[in-house]
């Protein structure tokens, strides 16, 4: 599980969300074109995540979910969530769900994604933060919300 990295999990399930939403005729909760409204929410998820991804290359720090952080980032959007990146990913692919219908389906898969990111990414990255930097990541997980 080391190798799949987050954005890559995140295009899996878009991919799987598109085959078994349209490939396999999936119900639709939502009428054509009002799924339309749920771009928003993909372009805010993506921005989001972009907006973490951008601070770290700012900061200097990786970004590579199981290698060891350089910096300690809790500036811009990490002053609202610990996990920006991963609450963009989530918002986006709740939005992307929308936007093909809100099948069952799709919206089981981000949640798939929203319970294999807290449980499996997150929970690996808070240990590796903590042996790392201490009382300093203490102190800010007690300021700030994981998600959000």
């Amino acid at each position: 599980m080391k190798k799949l990295l987050p954005p890559i999990l995140f295009a899996l399930i878009v991919c799987v969300m598109a085959v078994i939403c349209w490939g396999t005729g999936s119900p639709h909760n939502v009428a054509r074109n009002y799924n339309l409204f749920a771009i928003p929410l993909v372009l805010t998820g993506l921005f989001l995540a972009m907006t973490g991804s951008r601070l770290f290359r700012q900061k200097g720090t990786n970004i590579m979910t199981f290698d060891e952080p350089d910096v300690l980032v809790i500036e811009g959007v990490f002053r609202w969530s610990r996990n920006p990146m991963y609450l963009g990913f989530v918002i986006a692919l709740f939005g992307i769900a929308i936007v093909m219908g809100a099948a069952y389906s799709s919206l089981l898969l981000a949640a798939l994604f929203l319970l294999i990111t807290d449980r499996w990414y997150i929970r690996f990255e808070e240990q590796v933060m903590r042996r790392k930097f201490g009382a300093d990541y203490d102190a800010y997980c007690s300021q700030v919300r994981r998600w959000i």
